[in-house]
């Protein structure tokens, strides 16, 4: 039956030119209407780039056209005048693509203590098992954990383009304020320092030639989640939680978020789902199942889920990743199934 979520659902496979999001997600699509196999449809960009706009028009127009039931279609989409508009190029003014990167992915959580750090460490490495080249932007500016997680002090230098170049460890690209302190102070800063950190993070560092950066996010929706959203086009987020109600509730906060700033879920992973005893007993600690069924519950895809085993505590302390040292073993085995999963959501 041809319905306003069939037409939306048909128009996420149309792409902002230049970019690899979706119209939908980029919130163009302001208007839709579906009756007696009739389909008419309301865009509104924010950039006069006639050609993107025409580009636009032709795509959704032919997408639609193959929907079952459809004999009629009708696509109307507007632009500022010239002048009106900054960033000609951009569905959102104030944002900027990223240099030399293919696609950002922010990997976020609704709550601490949910094993959001290592996901994004142990996903950065398996990405790059995969083949892929791997940058890891640690945007936690008040506790930063990625440089122990990566194992690496080394400072970042600085290019003849006076770009920050970020040193490698376990061939993934690394960016962390950890790396720019002592270990032992303190960020003491306001909001408005977040944001420019973030923005020179993302902006003022030599991140050429990446097909993947992860960024990982401080717990909450706060000044490092907004600022990261204004300041880029993010191909999506993938959310950490726990199987427990407690973390769930929060998740689906962190979902919200993403949505109010048209950023596409790429998927949930359930971290800590299980533990297996010595004898091979299986203990549900934090319960099991959570993280799918919210999946579920949001129609958002579910990644998948990763053990509680000791040897990803002991490759995080050590600075070698259970995904690097021993790939073979079970959990690197389930963070690499999850970066497969989301390499070709993604694809």
């Amino acid at each position: 039956m041809l319905s306003q979520d069939t037409v939306l659902d048909a128009l996420k496979s149309v792409k902002y030119p230049g970019y690899s999001r979706d119209i939908v997600s980029f919130g163009l699509v302001k208007d839709i209407s579906a009756a007696n196999g009739a389909v008419s449809v309301t865009m509104q960009l924010t950039s006069p780039n006639a050609e993107a706009a025409a580009q636009i028009k032709a795509e959704s127009e032919r997408t639609l056209k193959n929907l079952p039931g459809v004999n009629h279609v009708h696509v109307e989409v507007r632009q500022p005048a010239a002048g009106q508009a900054t960033g000609a190029n951009n569905p959102f003014a104030n944002q900027n693509k990223v240099s030399g990167v293919k696609r950002i992915i922010a990997v976020a959580s609704g709550k601490g203590g949910v094993g959001k750090s290592t996901c994004s460490v142990n996903l950065a490495c398996a990405l790059t098992h995969l083949g892929a080249r791997v940058g890891l932007l640690d945007c936690d500016i008040y506790g930063p954990s990625i440089p122990l997680m990566m194992g690496i002090s080394e400072r970042p230098t600085v290019n003849a383009a006076e770009q920050l170049v970020p040193p490698i460890a376990h061939g993934v690209k690394v960016m962390s304020i950890g790396l720019l302190i002592t270990d032992d102070q303190p960020v003491v800063w306001r909001g408005p320092m977040i944001t420019k950190t973030i923005q020179q993070f993302l902006l003022s560092v030599d991140w050429s030639d990446l097909d993947f950066l992860l960024v990982d996010l401080p717990p909450g929706t706060g000044d490092a989640q907004l600022s990261l959203c204004q300041t880029v086009p993010l191909d999506g987020g993938v959310i950490i939680t726990t199987p427990q109600e407690a973390s769930l509730g929060v998740v689906r906060k962190g979902i919200s978020m993403f949505n109010k700033v048209n950023v596409p879920i790429l998927g949930i992973v359930e971290n800590m789902s299980y533990f297996t005893t010595p004898n091979g007993e299986r203990v549900e600690i934090f319960g099991h199942g959570g993280g799918k069924d919210e999946a579920a519950r949001q129609k958002v895809p579910f990644l998948g889920e990763v053990p509680i085993f000791t040897e990803i505590r002991e490759g995080g302390d050590s600075g070698m990743p259970i995904t690097v040292s021993t790939p073979n073993h079970a959990a690197g085995k389930a963070f690499i199934q999850i970066a497969e999963t989301l390499r070709k959501n993604l694809s």
